[in-house]
């Protein structure tokens, strides 16, 4: 949906979620300074590879996009990171509510969108609606969503409506904070 609105996209999977995709067996996510390490190798050779003038956003869907926030700000000035979109930021654990994945996010320099349902398990619009995020966060919520931006049926969305809903808010984001860079 992204590339049907001029966005290139390019996508990776973490060395353990490929393993599982290889073989089926789930394995639990190593510490996060590991994939912060993964993540950072491959959005430099992405910084290499893309045409200069060509900005670079970064991001993920849940675990993808909190990696990508926790190092947005140190790889932002290096690689010329533009931004960060997050689909389904995980706020917390599932039924962990006291337990914040916020305090990086109180702080961060880096241009922002997080797309998120609105009863996200991981973060509701109610809950994140509480938190001192930064102001370079802006938040978009997908109606009647889950983590996965799946809406119930009696809700009379349509997960295909919340995936046009994030693709229209990513690319019109990415727009935006295009155009703001070329005016500075």
């Amino acid at each position: 949906m992204l590339a049907a609105r001029s966005v290139r996209v390019t996508r990776f999977n973490f060395p353990y979620m490929a393993a599982f995709q290889d073989d089926g067996k789930r394995r639990p996510p190593p510490r996060v300074e590991g994939l912060g390490d993964v993540y950072r190798a491959f959005v430099g050779t992405l910084s290499e590879t893309k045409g200069s003038g060509t900005p670079l956003f970064i991001g993920g869907k849940s675990m993808g996009g909190r990696i990508a926030t926790l190092i947005a700000d140190d790889v932002a000035r290096a690689l010329k990171i533009s931004g960060v979109v997050c689909l389904g930021y995980p706020f917390h654990p599932k039924g962990k509510p006291e337990k914040l994945r916020t305090a990086h996010l109180e702080t961060l320099r880096t241009p922002t969108l997080i797309v998120q349902g609105e009863r996200d398990g991981l973060g509701t619009k109610q809950e994140v609606a509480r938190y001192g995020l930064s102001d370079t966060i802006q938040l978009a919520w997908a109606k009647d969503g889950d983590h996965d931006l799946k809406p119930r049926k009696q809700s009379g969305v349509t997960l295909t409506d919340n995936l046009t809903f994030a693709a229209d808010e990513t690319a019109r984001w990415i727009a935006a904070q295009t155009k703001s860079e070329k005016d500075v």
